[in-house]
């Protein structure tokens, strides 16, 4: 990677990314798109819907674009709430971007999820390659855009590259529309407030990992040698699996008198119970050596630290 592009990157994980990549290639070398633009942004960047796609290919090439980074998509709870809405933005999105990537030979990344499985996914140790039947839109359209992918690199030799995320934990920014997103609002509760409701259920196991986990994995993904890798796309990757009340007792260990209570959305809850407890991260171990540094309790005190620097408060007491 040496000129990149990066669609929806005022997102929860382009926020973050687009500044490690300008860490790493220089800032002139990561444009930042978004629908919207936010006062302080700096660096290169240039307002993007990425259901135009003449303006998507118009800024690859005036770039000089070398690869694409595609974050932009609607999450699994704001996507159920308006399911039409997200078919057209996230694989209209995708097309477009796969598009201009074929058309300017660009190396091309886009996440997909655990939300790609479904009620019929093998719930523990699920394996990279397994059967994918989602209930909701979202998982639908990860589903479909792993397919789009395959059949890009297949078809027209595009060097496409993806990882299915668990559920991602930041302090950076805020929680958003996705099911797993109680992992993050828990912390910030803690620190404001001394407590947290929790709308998933006690008992309700997701994959989870830390964002620098993440976007490291997005970066040694890119990085590594495509001729070792036999899946390409979507591959399974997690750090942690762990239930509520598991993250309530480490915020326990640092801020004591921290409590959890429930109240369950049933839309959001039954999308958990639909994903796996715990998947099987070997093929990317082994095709390109994924490895997470964070574990729950490492997580907790790192997050912790720098939420109460940011949020500039000492815990509850």
């Amino acid at each position: 990677m040496e000129k990149i592009i990066v669609t929806g990157a005022l997102g929860q994980i382009g926020s973050e990314l687009v500044g490690k990549l300008r860490s790493m290639y220089g800032e002139e070398n990561v444009l930042a798109t978004d629908i919207r633009k936010v006062s302080e942004q700096a660096g290169p960047f240039e307002i993007l819907d990425v259901t135009d796609a003449q303006r998507m290919h118009d800024l690859a090439k005036d770039f000089n674009a070398d690869t694409m980074i595609h974050m932009a998509a609607l999450l699994s709870a704001t996507a159920e709430k308006n399911p039409l809405f997200a078919w057209n933005l996230n694989m209209g999105g995708l097309m477009n971007a796969l598009e201009v990537s074929r058309e300017l030979n660009l190396q091309f990344f886009t996440p997909s999820s655990i939300g790609a499985f479904g009620p019929s996914t093998p719930k523990d140790n699920t394996p990279q390659d397994t059967l994918q039947r989602p209930t909701t839109m979202y998982g639908v359209n990860k589903v479909a855009g792993e397919l789009l992918c395959d059949y890009y690199h297949t078809r027209f030799g595009l060097d496409t590259r993806g990882v299915r995320f668990p559920g991602l934990i930041s302090y950076v920014t805020p929680p958003g529309g996705g099911t797993t997103d109680y992992a993050v609002d828990i912390y910030y509760k803690a620190i404001t407030e001394g407590t947290y409701t929790s709308y998933i259920a006690e008992g309700t196991y997701m994959d989870m990992m830390y964002m620098p986990d993440a976007l490291q994995a997005i970066i040694d993904l890119m990085e590594a040698d495509g001729s070792k890798l036999i899946h390409r796309n979507a591959f399974n990757i997690s750090a942690m699996s762990f239930e509520p009340s598991q993250i309530a007792a480490e915020i326990q260990k640092h801020i004591p008198h921290f409590t959890m209570n429930y109240d369950v959305d049933p839309m959001r809850q039954a999308i958990a119970n639909s994903w796996p407890n715990a998947i099987d991260s070997s093929a990317a171990v082994k095709e390109w050596n994924f490895n997470a540094k964070f574990d729950l309790s490492s997580m907790t005190i790192d997050m912790l630290d720098k939420l109460m620097k940011k949020l500039n408060s000492k815990a509850i007491s």
